[in-house]
Formats: C-alpha cells, structure tokens, sequence
C-alpha cells in the first residue's frame, strides 16, 4: 500500500523562516504539513513560493500574530477555516483550519491546530487559573474537544496536527518538578488535554514511543536547545482509524531546530500507509 508523511510544524512566523522551510521540505519531503503560528495574513502568504517546492496550501492568517495553514501535495477539500463557537460571540484569532484530503480511495480529514499559549502578566496576588489569557487557552480546548467529539462521529481516517501548548505527563517535559504549575504544564490544561485524547484520539508518538523522553519546543532563552531543555507540546492526534494505519512517529529535531534563525520548534511526524 503507498506510504504517505503528515507533519505538524510551528514555524514561528512563515516570512521570516521560508528560507530554512523550503529546505526543510526539499530535505523532510512530507506529503501534508500542518503549520502553525504564521504570523501574516492569507494576502502575504508564500503561496507562489510553497506551490512551486510542490504544495497546494490552505491558510487562516492573522497579521502579526497566530496563523494556521495545511500544505499538501494532494487537492484538499471541504476547507473549514474556524473553531465552532460555543457561547462566545465571537473570536477573531486565527487558531484553527481543516480540509478533507482525498487519496488512494480514502478520504483524510486533517486540522492544524494552535492552542493559546495562555501566558501573560500576573498580577500581585492573581494566580494563572485567574488570568484572562488563561480562561481563554482553557475555553478554546473546550471549543476543540466539542468540536473533535463531533468529528469522531463521521468514522473518517483522521489527524488533528498541532502546537497544544501543553505537556501532558512528566516524561514530556525536562524537568517537570520545576514546571508544576506553570503554563504549558499546569494541572488544568493537561486535564482538558487528556479529556481530548479521552474521546478516542491517539497521541501517535507517545503510542509508538512509550518510553522515549523526546521535546518539540526549546525555549530561546537560557541555552534550552543547546541543553535539551525541552517539552513536547506539539503533536499528531490520530482518530481510531488514522492510528490503525500509522507506521512509525517520529520528531525531526536535528538539522532542523538547531540551524541558524530557527523555529523554537521542531516537525513531528507520522508515516502512514493508505
């Protein structure tokens, strides 16, 4: 059966970094790639640049901030370029798009996720869970379980790609001891974390790297790549369908997060046979 690559990757804003992702692509040579944090409009967005390495190219920008988009080799279909609302009025931050991608017979529905980092000011005396960027990054999670639940309904051969911003267990984080609490490990976002991954979803690389301690994102600051300290917050979640057809998962973080001017992330991987 053919193979194909999907690959989720916060760029850290497009613009700046196509030099070092067209060679990415040219080295990776995924077939569909979620990516997030664009930092630009759809207006400015390197679709002549990206159609020419290969991609079609769906996108959801933001000018300066957020931005998600799907590259793909294949004809995308059925492009979804919001987060249902729940009881907000509305919500301008581009954070979500998905698209149904037919090939071999199968239909694949993929979504490139960015998740509210959710930090901020603190104020004297407030705690995180008090913050207003917080409660955002915790109601955008419930929008994204509510919305995911009803996905699952269709029985489709699924992958929801992303930077979630959150690690879920100690082994995803360097030093969990010195992160307890802290956002992007702090005990109510990993519960609505897991209570995603409860609807049925699979984390393909935990699933087939049980023991591996491997990170997605290395801050700037304080050598954190240079020292691995790092936190896996990025990920490939696989519905039912999807996972039975994964071959391997893996992290592409040499020659990718330690070049010059790079991302603070790295690609994460699956392959899949279709």
């Amino acid at each position: 059966m053919p193979k194909i690559k999907i690959v989720s990757f916060n760029v850290n804003s497009v613009k700046a970094r196509l030099p070092a992702l067209l060679a990415w692509l040219k080295t990776s040579n995924p077939d569909i790639v979620c990516l997030q944090e664009l930092k630009c409009v759809e207006q400015e967005f390197p679709f002549t640049a990206l159609f020419d390495a290969g991609y079609n190219a769906v996108v959801s920008g933001q000018k300066t901030y957020n931005g998600v988009a799907i590259l793909s080799k294949f004809k995308m279909e059925d492009v979804v370029k919001k987060l249902p609302l729940l009881d907000e009025v509305s919500d301008e931050q581009a954070r979500y798009i998905e698209a149904v991608i037919p090939l071999h017979g199968t239909a694949i529905r993929v979504a490139s996720i960015y998740v509210p980092n959710g930090g901020g000011e603190i104020l004297p005396n407030q705690k995180l869970e008090e913050t207003e960027k917080f409660n955002y990054k915790l109601r955008f999670f419930d929008r994204l379980n509510a919305h995911l639940k009803n996905i699952l309904t269709y029985d489709e051969v699924a992958i929801f790609g992303g930077d979630y911003n959150v690690a879920v267990e100690e082994i995803d984080v360097y030093d969990a001891k010195s992160w307890e609490g802290q956002v992007c490990f702090n005990a109510l976002e990993r519960q609505k974390f897991r209570s995603i991954l409860n609807l049925g979803l699979i984390d393909s690389y935990r699933a087939k790297n049980q023991e591996s301690q491997a990170f997605s994102w290395w801050d700037y600051r304080g050598g954190s790549w240079q020292h691995n300290k790092g936190l896996r917050i990025d990920y490939l979640l696989s519905s039912p369908l999807a996972a039975d057809k994964i071959l391997d998962a893996t992290i592409e973080d040499k020659g990718v997060r330690d070049q010059e001017k790079a991302s603070d992330h790295c690609p994460v991987c699956v392959e899949m046979e279709i």
